[in-house]
């Protein structure tokens, strides 16, 4: 298949859509991606790019990458996050039809964590090119803008209800990475459209890169429960300084937050205000240095917030956490831990609450090697029965070819 990949988020920005569109590039089919400058999570744009522009790049060395302006995320507040919202989505109007001129395509796949807005140039694209367009549902609109404050006022809401409506009506195919996304999603759109895909991890995808000494002493010398990822408002970081406090005198623990983002200065300040020698912030690494620290690590650690829409959802992570084969520790509701628990890949308690991770992260300790190895081979090998990328790629394009019939 002519497949073009939009997404505001791109290698060498970690997410999944890097994985798939290697897999299907992998799998014979011609895939072009179009994309912005990449700037996530930190809100600077990446050392060779710059965020004025368009650029043409090879992700592989053979795979097309067209890139629009954007304004970046810089360093958080609702300002920021708009215009970058906003400036894709114009830009992607404005520049991809004359980048992608000639151009044609059966299928256009738009990966879309927020902001749902990245959809609108493919709408435009799907009129232009004459093809079949899907969405890639990893957020809840106007959902996730309530739940992490990024938009209290109900009218808004509202509005942004509306234009999510409009947007569902103009794709073909509405993909959702949860089972618990098809109700939200179908108040939105036609039932019909909508399939659950859930979310996978390229495991074969193994150039792995070093990580520094001093990790790697502390996570060789210490039980050390390591979280990677963003490090935002949705994860309950709150939860987990209130974990290390109250672990801070047993020796042997730490907790390793792995990764970047908006919260992490106020991290840095929590673990000097409270002395916390057992939470351990790294910084990010890039996606190939996981594996090695998910192997060196006793157990893997995932948390959202308390929302009812966090229960719907199935945090990326958990797929990458269950392929490493290590135990895992869960903070969270519904899907996710629906997951962890029939995997029996390790052990979860309610999301916000600070004692029932603290008694679970004490006994994941207090058990044998042995058995947190068991919980890891089970957690990998429900991976390979469920979320296999290669199995999970040639699906996506068997969804795409049904829906250009």
């Amino acid at each position: 298949m002519r497949i073009l990949v939009l997404s505001q988020y791109f290698w060498p920005e970690s997410f999944i859509i890097n994985d798939v569109v290697r897999t299907l590039d992998e799998q014979g089919h011609e895939v072009v991606v179009a994309t912005g400058k990449p700037n996530y999570p930190d809100g600077k744009v990446f050392d060779g790019y710059r965020a004025a522009g368009t650029q043409r790049e090879r992700y592989q060395g053979r795979i097309e990458v067209l890139r629009v302006p954007l304004w970046p995320r810089g360093q958080g507040g609702a300002k920021n996050l708009v215009l970058n919202y906003l400036s894709f989505a114009f830009s992607g109007l404005l520049c991809l039809p004359w980048m992608l001129r000639g151009r044609e395509f059966d299928a256009i796949l738009v990966f879309a964590p927020s902001p749902i807005t990245q959809a609108i140039p493919a709408i435009l694209l799907k009129w232009l090119k004459r093809a079949k367009l899907a969405l890639w549902v990893q957020d809840l609109w106007p959902e996730s803008l309530a739940a992490t404050g990024f938009i209290r006022n109900p009218r808004v809401l509202k509005a942004v209800g509306w234009m999510v409506k409009a947007i569902y009506r103009c794709c073909d195919l509405l993909l959702v990475q949860s089972q618990a996304f098809v109700e939200p999603v179908a108040r939105y759109a036609e039932r019909q459209k909508i399939i659950y895909y859930p979310n996978s991890i390229d495991v074969q995808y193994s150039r792995v890169v070093g990580i520094p000494e001093d990790l790697i002493e502390t996570l060789d010398n210490h039980f050390c429960v390591t979280f990677a990822g963003n490090l935002g408002t949705a994860q309950a970081l709150e939860t987990l300084v209130q974990a290390a406090v109250h672990l801070r005198d047993d020796p042997d623990i730490r907790l390793v937050l792995v990764g970047s983002g908006s919260r992490l200065p106020w991290l840095q300040a929590q673990k000097q205000a409270h002395g916390l020698d057992n939470l351990i912030l790294p910084g990010r690494f890039p996606m190939e240095a996981m594996p090695s620290i998910f192997e060196r690590s006793s157990a893997l650690l995932v948390s959202l917030n308390a929302e009812p829409i966090f229960a719907q959802t199935i945090p990326s992570k958990i797929q990458a956490y269950l392929a490493a084969g290590r135990p895992i520790v869960a903070a969270l509701d519904g899907e996710g831990a629906r997951v962890v628990h029939e995997a029996k890949a390790g052990l979860a308690s309610p999301a916000g609450q600070v004692l029932p991770l603290v008694a679970n992260i004490r006994s994941m300790f207090a058990l044998s090697a042995e058995a947190r190895a068991a919980m890891g081979g089970s957690g990998q090998a429900y991976f390979t029965e469920h979320f296999e990328m290669q199995m999970q790629t040639r699906r996506l394009t068997e969804l795409l070819e049904q829906a250009c019939k």
